[in-house]
């Protein structure tokens, strides 16, 4: 080495031999450029008292060639070789603290020894943070990591050290980017101790937890910023959050796709495949293995339409003892498995009447329309199963809709299968009627969840209303909109308008995930055949649910929702929003759909939180103190056997919101009622048309000891006297 390479070499050493001027050096690292001022206030020296002694240091820094001055600027930078010294000075201290057992447990569930250089990677990757800057955050990370003097550190730890740094530094930008998703260990804990008071097992806890991931997930890094804000805050909830980019809410199968073309589960992860069926037990396992492959990819319901018409021809000639014990099976199953609603057709409309009729093999056996025998033999059978195995605790899954259309009173046969109906209705309230009109061309389907798909997209109810489903459900708080405008009316239809939006929005988003990673994430209901793919996305529903609709119109009028002034200004909200959403539906979705279906979770939280930011005594709920909900649900109470007509009026004025699917309840209370007297009821709402899709409501007490029920909510089995063994069963318990 030469005589002058010493000599700079010697100064430089010198240089850094004063723990103040090696602390100028790393002020200008961690924190830039700095002037002469900054410097003096970063290092708490007084002006006036340490100006020589600062100014004699920062002179050895200059003459060293470790920092220079920006004339210009007014401030001074590190050179290069400055840089180089603060990157030996890092490893000479690291060297120094290093002990023995510095390591961590990293996320691929290793331990590897601490280096800072993973951090500015991970800041690199995850959150694309300029490499200057990342050097910067991973230095003064490993510093603080090292002074702890921790023997043993894990990934969350690290990252909470640096997420922290981030803060200090004012860039929350990356801090955001950086967030870790899970669960803190005390509510793994309180999960797992729930095992015993909940009865979860093993798969329920891991999906829960799996669940907290992608709602986070969804809401960090998915939603914008004013979508999850609101999410969060109770202007608007999003429902099935957790699986939101990652499966639609609900399909309506057409069992002719499989009964033709046989079952192919290649893409569903196993070899085996089933050919199209021979008998009716084969084409009745095939069924269930479509509904049971398909409930891993959708959020809520799905629906079999046209049921006991698409299995019709296969009961020809066979016995109905024979047909009874195979639809037991597949009934029993469906009721364990797979969460499920099957549409029952009183009499084969007109418009199915020609179509060709898939039998065994796949093959062609004459029209559904020679098959109306069958057809209503196994909604009879249906029926007789239903009330025997509910005979001791009602069976709610999988949930019959009874569709009846304005000729089905005049057939005695299918009086006679109705009224059976109304006696399951009568005493355990299960099936669901639907009132659907022969001349209408727009043949709606229902899902038991209210959802109704119509022929009004293509004009094709079999590509309208087959094969395709609900993409999703948001819900607007709309009591909270009517306390945040303080009756003023301009200023409700704004905010209304901003948070349908905001769910319009988000649908969009579940959408484009869906479109983009469906045949990947959705590969059974995304299967194809011949190059025609099984579930029509693109022709799914979207949903704006209204929760708290009555309350909220009754909040903003101040008066009940039967006063006139209170219906005007419902009809009022009700346009505003059909035209909002009708405009909106050219650019979001040709399916768009403002509505009010059932859900319990959400009106109870929504309600919830809006008592905690305005008060008990300002917001308007339903329920009782210690459990208010926001109505998410029609109900209407059987009075003198029939419905109120001014309760029916009401529900005339709001049918605006029935587009895209409806259901009111009609409860019976702990009333007994004869299957003739609902029977009149359910005549008198098909022949007036006052409403679409309708259920009677029974509230049922199972006893599990002696393995009885009874009718209403009991304290106490009147059998045998026990408490704790008592079940509630009610379709909708708060809402």
């Amino acid at each position: 080495m030469s005589l002058s390479h010493r000599v700079r070499g010697v100064k430089v050493l010198k240089a850094v031999s004063s723990p103040l001027r090696l602390q100028i050096l790393n002020l200008l690292f961690d924190k830039g450029d700095l002037s002469y001022t900054e410097l003096m206030n970063s290092l708490k020296m007084n002006p006036s008292r340490d100006a020589g002694r600062f100014a004699y240091h920062l002179k050895f820094l200059l003459k060293a060639d470790l920092i220079e001055a920006d004339v210009e600027a007014k401030k001074y930078c590190l050179t290069e070789l400055g840089k180089m010294v603060i990157d030996v000075s890092d490893r000479i201290e690291k060297k120094a603290f290093k002990r023995k057992g510095m390591l961590v447990r990293t996320s691929r569930f290793a331990l590897e020894e601490f280096d800072a250089n993973k951090i500015a990677n991970s800041l690199i990757r995850e959150a694309k943070m300029p490499p200057e800057l990342t050097r910067k955050v991973a230095k003064e990370a490993e510093k603080r990591l090292l002074k702890s003097r921790t023997k043993y550190l894990t990934a969350p730890l690290v990252r909470e050290v640096v997420n922290a740094i981030l803060i200090e530094k004012g860039l929350e930008e990356y801090r955001h980017k950086l967030t870790r998703l899970g669960l803190p260990v005390h509510e793994v804990n309180v999960l797992v101790e729930s095992r015993a008071k909940t009865s979860l097992d093993s798969d329920s806890m891991i999906e829960i937890a799996g669940q907290t991931v992608f709602k986070e997930y969804t809401l960090l890094n998915v939603f914008p910023r004013d979508i999850a804000d609101a999410h969060l805050s109770g202007s608007i909830h999003i429902n099935d959050l957790g699986s939101w980019i990652l499966k639609p809410n609900e399909i309506m199968h057409d069992l002719r796709f499989f009964f033709q073309n046989g079952l192919k589960l290649e893409k569903a992860g196993t070899l085996q495949s089933y050919r199209p069926p021979q008998s009716l037990e084969s084409a009745l396992s095939i069924a269930f293995n479509v509904l049971l492959h398909s409930s891993r990819e959708m959020n809520e319901m799905q629906t079999v339409d046209y049921f006991n018409i698409f299995l019709a021809p296969f009961t020809k000639s066979l016995e109905s003892t024979r047909i009874k014990e195979a639809l037991r099976l597949f009934i029993l199953d469906l009721n364990q498995q797979v969460n499920t609603s099957l549409d029952l057709e009183i009499t084969i409309p007109r418009f199915m009447t020609d179509k060709a009729a898939i039998g065994p093999e796949g093959k062609i056996f004459g029209k559904y329309g020679d098959f109306a025998e069958e057809s209503l033999l196994l909604i009879s059978l249906i029926l007789d199963i239903f009330a025997e195995e509910s005979a001791n605790m009602p069976i709610f899954n999988p949930k019959l809709i009874i569709k009846m259309h304005d000729g089905t009173l005049g057939d005695e046969k299918a009086r006679a299968v109705l009224l059976k109906a109304h006696s399951l209705a009568s005493e355990r309230g299960i099936p669901y009627f639907a009132n659907v009109w022969e001349k209408d061309p727009r043949h709606p389907i229902f899902s038991a969840t209210g959802i109704k798909l119509e022929a009004n997209l293509n004009g094709d109810w079999e590509i309208d209303t087959l094969r395709t489903g609900c993409l999703g459900c948001g819900t607007v708080n709309l009591p909270r909109i009517a306390y945040e405008c303080e009756r003023d009316k301009a200023r409700f239809f704004g905010i209304l308008k901003e948070r349908c939006e905001m769910v319009i929005r988000a649908l969009e988003i579940k959408y484009r995930a869906l479109k983009q990673y469906g045949k990947g994430s959705l590969p059974f209901v995304m299967q194809s055949t011949n190059g025609d793919q099984y579930f029509r996305l693109e022709n799914c529903s979207r949903m704006i649910n209204l929760a708290g609709f009555s309350e909220s119109v009754e909040a903003f009028c101040e008066k009940e929702i039967y006063d006139e002034k209170t219906l005007e200004f419902a009809e009022e909200v009700i346009q505003d929003i059909i035209a909002f959403t009708h405009k909106a539906s050219r650019r979001h979705g040709k399916r768009l759909f403002p509505v009010i279906l059932p859900n319990i979770e959400t009106g109870e939280r929504l309600a919830r939180l809006d008592i905690e930011k305005f008060g008990i005594a300002k917001v308007k709920f339903s329920g009782t103190r210690e459990k208010p909900f926001y109505s998410t649900v029609r109900r209407l109470n059987l009075q003198e056997g029939s419905v109120p007509s001014e309760s029916l009026e009401v529900l005339q004025r709001l049918s605006g919101l029935n587009n895209g699917g409806n259901l009111t309840l009609i409860e019976l209370g702990e009333t007994e009622r004869r299957s003739e007297e609902l029977m009149a009821v359910t005549r008198h709402l098909l022949e007036s048309r006052s409403i679409e899709f309708f259920a009677y409501n029974r509230v049922v007490t199972y006893c599990s000891n002696c393995r009885r029920s009874w009718l209403g909510p009991l304290n106490k089995c009147p059998s045998c006297g026990s408490i704790g063994t008592l079940k509630f069963f009610d379709r909708f318990a708060s809402m």
